[in-house]
């Protein structure tokens, strides 16, 4: 047997260790509650049925009927001992023998058929019918049906079918958010790129403003963030427009102009004949 070498600190260790031990464990059995129910053929499409039911494993489900003769209190759980009965997942009880319940269906005969928002439980092979049904073993079938509005709705008795020959049944409802769909996301994927975007420019614009205004003392227009960046940018793309879309060849070397021809006019000479002394 190995022995942990705890070191300083050790109390709080133990502690965590404690903690972390006890998390697992219920996190496997939280997510093993449902195996206790045992398919008959085992099919992983039903196991994938039973396994969005886990979060209503082990928990008991009431429901009553009530006649001029007969009141009767049925216990429902999912996977588990319904009302303390060893191996029951749905039993029966009589108000006038509440010492005896019947059996209605086992967990160990489980079928399990799901849809969009619906899974539909079956429970066989329960205690024998006394004169219907050809005294075959009774069966249980739960309807579990989509209310976001619950997680664990009131379970109702719906239908006792016993007056047939044989494939006799007892019918529940049950309402509860677990088997509901998840709600599809109405905002696509470019809406929420462009959400992010527009979120972090306006941090960019707005960080930038007060650390240029607080910070660096900037006044006017230089308070915007990058400023001389962004003004060559702007420069930059307006020379690309520029070349992109204006109709002249940059190419073309300059037009050339001649001189004039015509003859310049001679300016009359200066005579200075009459400053000399006659």
């Amino acid at each position: 047997m190995k022995v942990l070498n705890i070191p300083s600190g050790g109390p709080f260790l133990v502690w965590a260790l404690a903690v972390q031990l006890g998390l697992c464990g219920r996190g496997v059995f939280s997510t093993d509650s449902t195996k206790a129910c045992k398919l008959f053929p085992e099919s992983d499409s039903e196991r994938k049925v039973l396994s969005r039911l886990e979060p209503l494993a082990q928990k008991n489900f009431t429901a009553e009927t009530k006649n001029t003769d007969e009141h009767y209190t049925y216990v429902f759980q999912l996977c588990g001992d319904a009302g303390g009965v060893p191996g029951a997942g749905l039993i029966q009880v009589d108000s006038k023998k509440p010492d005896k319940p019947t059996v209605v269906g086992v967990y160990n005969s489980t079928q399990a058929i799901g849809g969009s928002d619906w899974v539909m439980l079956i429970y066989r092979n329960g205690d024998k019918y006394d004169g219907h049904c050809n005294k075959e073993f009774r069966k249980a079938i739960i309807m579990i049906s989509c209310n976001r509005e619950v997680d664990m709705g009131q379970m109702k008795v719906i239908l006792e079918d016993r007056d047939r020959v044989q494939d006799c049944f007892y019918l529940f409802e049950l309402d509860s958010s677990e088997v509901c769909p998840p709600i599809p996301s109405q905002i696509s994927t470019g809406s929420i790129i462009l959400i992010i975007g527009v979120c972090l420019l306006a941090v960019y614009l707005i960080g930038g403003f007060l650390y240029q205004r607080l910070i660096v003392g900037a006044k006017g227009m230089e308070q915007f963030p990058n400023y001389a960046f962004w003004v060559e940018v702007g420069n930059l793309t307006a020379d690309g427009c520029d070349f992109v879309c204006r109709s002249r060849n940059r190419e073309e070397p300059p037009a050339y102009r001649g001189v004039a021809t015509e003859p310049l006019e001679e300016e009359p000479e200066e005579r200075d004949d009459h400053l000399l002394p006659m």
